[in-house]
C-alpha cells in the first residue's frame, strides 16, 4: 500500500469524516453533543466491548508471543511520561506542577484513538495480534503513575497514592478492559458468538457517535490551547510522533506483526482524556485541569486520528513489512 493510499484511505473514513463533522458543528455552536447518559453507555460498551473480543482472541495466543510484548508495553508506560516530562521542560515554561499532570495524560492512553486505529487496520484488512487490549490495559497504570510522581516528588505535602492507586486501578477504563479481558478469556468463541451481533456489528456505529461527541468537544477546546503559547501547540503535535516512532520500534523489536506494532505505536503516541483526568484530579488537585485537555483532546487526539494514525502504519510498515 503506498503513502497516498493509506492517507487517502483514512482521511475518506467514516470515523475521520464523522470527527469532523463534530468539528464543524461546534465552530457553529451546533447542539451535537451526546446527552451524558449517551455518553456514558457509548464508552461503557466501547470499554467492555473491546476487552472482551481481546480477552477471546488472547485465548488463543501463545503465552510465549505475549511476554516481549508486554515487558515492551510496561516500559513505554514508565518512559513515554518521562520523556513527555522532560520535552516540556525544554519547551515551554510550565510549572512542574503542571508538567507532571500533563505527563500522566500522555503516559496513559486514548480508547477511542486505539479504536480508531483497530477499525483502520481492521477496513484495510491488516491482521494485528489478538492481545492488543491486553497491552492498552498494560500501559495504562504506569503511565498515569508515573506522571504523578513527576509532578508530585517536590511537593510538600502527601500525595494520596492510595486513592490514587484506586481511581487508576477500579475506575472504569481498566476494570471493564481488564473485565471483558476476563470474560472473553473464560467464555472463548462460544459464548462471544451469542453477543457478536451487539459487540462487533454494533461497533463501528457506535464508534461513530462517540467520535461525533469527541469532535464537538476538540473544536470547542482547540482555540483555547492559544492561551498556553505556540510551544505548548508544538509539544502536542510533535510529541505523540516522537512517542509514536518509539513505541513503533519497540513493539518490531518486540515481534510484533505490522499491524501490532502500528497498535503499540498508536498507544504511546494517544494521550488520555477520560481515565487520567480523574486520578491525577485526586492526586495533584492543584494541577490545572484545562492545561492536559486541551492539549490532549483539542490537538493531539485530532492530529492522531487525521495523522498519527496512518503515519504510524506507514513507519510499521516500512519497518517490518
Amino acid at each position: 500500500m503506498s503513502s497516498w493510499s493509506i492517507v487517502q484511505s483514512n482521511l475518506t473514513s467514516v470515523t475521520v469524516l464523522v470527527f469532523i463533522v463534530g468539528f464543524i458543528g461546534s465552530r457553529f455552536k451546533s447542539d451535537l453533543l451526546l446527552p451524558e447518559q449517551v455518553y456514558q453507555f457509548v464508552s461503557l460498551y466501547l470499554l467492555f466491548g473491546i476487552g472482551l473480543k481481546g480477552g477471546v482472541e488472547l485465548r488463543g495466543s501463545q503465552a510465549s508471543s505475549i511476554v516481549l510484548p508486554a515487558l515492551a508495553t510496561l516500559s513505554l508506560g514508565v518512559l513515554i511520561p518521562i520523556l513527555a516530562f522532560m520535552v516540556l521542560r525544554l519547551l515551554t515554561k510550565i510549572g512542574e506542577l503542571d508538567r507532571g499532570a500533563i505527563a500522566a495524560h500522555y503516559g496513559s492512553t486514548s480508547l477511542v484513538t486505539f479504536s480508531a486505529a483497530l477499525t483502520f487496520l481492521e477496513s484495510s484488512g491488516i491482521k494485528y495480534e489478538g492481545f492488543a487490549a491486553t497491552l492498552l490495559t498494560l500501559m495504562e497504570i504506569p503511565g498515569i503513575v508515573v506522571g504523578i510522581y513527576l509532578g508530585s516528588r517536590h511537593l510538600n505535602r502527601g500525595v494520596s497514592w492510595a486513592e490514587s492507586l484506586k481511581e487508576i486501578v477500579f475506575g472504569k477504563t481498566i476494570l471493564l478492559l481488564a473485565g471483558g479481558l476476563v470474560v472473553g478469556l473464560i467464555s472463548g468463541s462460544p459464548g462471544y458468538e451469542k453477543v457478536t451481533p451487539f459487540f462487533v456489528a454494533l461497533l463501528p456505529g457506535f464508534l461513530a457517535l462517540f467520535l461525533l461527541h469527541l469532535g464537538y468537544l476538540a473544536g470547542s477546546h482547540v482555540w483555547q490551547i492559544r492561551e498556553a503559547g505556540w510551544k505548548y501547540i508544538v509539544f502536542a503535535i510533535a510529541f505523540p510522533i516522537l512517542a509514536g516512532t518509539i513505541g513503533v520500534l519497540a513493539g518490531n523489536l518486540a515481534g510484533l506483526s505490522v499491524g501490532g506494532a502500528t497498535i503499540l505505536g498508536v498507544l504511546c503516541a494517544s494521550a488520555s482524556y477520560i481515565a487520567a483526568p480523574a486520578a491525577v484530579g485526586i492526586a495533584l488537585p492543584e494541577a490545572s485541569k484545562s492545561l492536559p485537555i486541551m492539549a490532549s483532546l483539542g490537538v493531539t487526539f485530532p492530529f492522531n486520528l487525521i495523522v498519527g494514525i496512518p503515519y504510524l502504519y506507514w513507519l510499521a510498515l516500512q519497518i517490518g513489512g
